[in-house]
């Protein structure tokens, strides 16, 4: 397994144990949420980030690695809502939780090694600052497509964007686990 496979299990390992000990605390709740509000809920998190890296400072203890995770996990939310029919009931087992998250983390990771065979990990030299961005950009694309009733002429799906945000949340925590490893090789991601 290379260094960015392990990074990027190390990121999800840290993600996944909050979503399956939330989902053991409060249920599949969230099978409520239709796509608009998924959406909102990571936009919520991305403009945080952002409003705090354009000022500077922050006043709510919650930090950037914490709202990164809560990204990755609402775009896994938003994959299993995609994924499963509305007729499934709302309260899914802990179990089967885990399940879909492993699944849709799985698809995540292809994608994001397909990529990086075909663009030699350029995220490597991206800012967090860019990260943030780009996961904006892509819930603006879903918002559109949603406008469109869920129709695109050429371009791809919500699914497409999730993961996409996923993968680059992901890579923002590699950064900055990197960050904070000032030069050692261990790379630490705290659950």
């Amino acid at each position: 397994m290379n260094t960015t496979d392990l990074q990027y299990d190390q990121a999800i390992d840290s993600c996944k144990d909050i979503f399956v000990k939330k989902a053991r605390d409060y249920g599949t709740s969230w099978r409520v949420l239709r796509t608009i509000s998924i959406v909102d809920q990571i936009f919520i998190k991305a403009q945080r980030i952002r409003t705090i890296q354009e000022k500077g400072q922050q006043r709510v203890a919650d930090d950037i690695v914490g709202e990164f995770r809560g990204i990755i996990n609402y775009a896994v939310i938003g994959l299993i809502q995609l994924d499963l029919r509305s007729e499934e009931p709302e309260e899914l087992d802990a179990d089967t939780v885990a399940a879909l998250y492993t699944k849709h983390v799985g698809n995540s990771k292809r994608l994001m090694q397909d990529k990086n065979h075909d663009y030699g990990e350029a995220w490597r030299s991206m800012s967090q600052e860019s990260f943030v961005d780009l996961i904006l950009m892509k819930l603006q694309r879903i918002r559109q497509i949603l406008a469109n009733d869920g129709k695109t002429l050429i371009s791809e799906g919500i699914d497409a964007n999730y993961h996409d945000i996923l993968n680059y949340a992901v890579f923002a925590l590699i950064l900055i686990a990197e960050k904070k490893a000032d030069g050692n090789n261990i790379i630490f991601f705290p659950k």
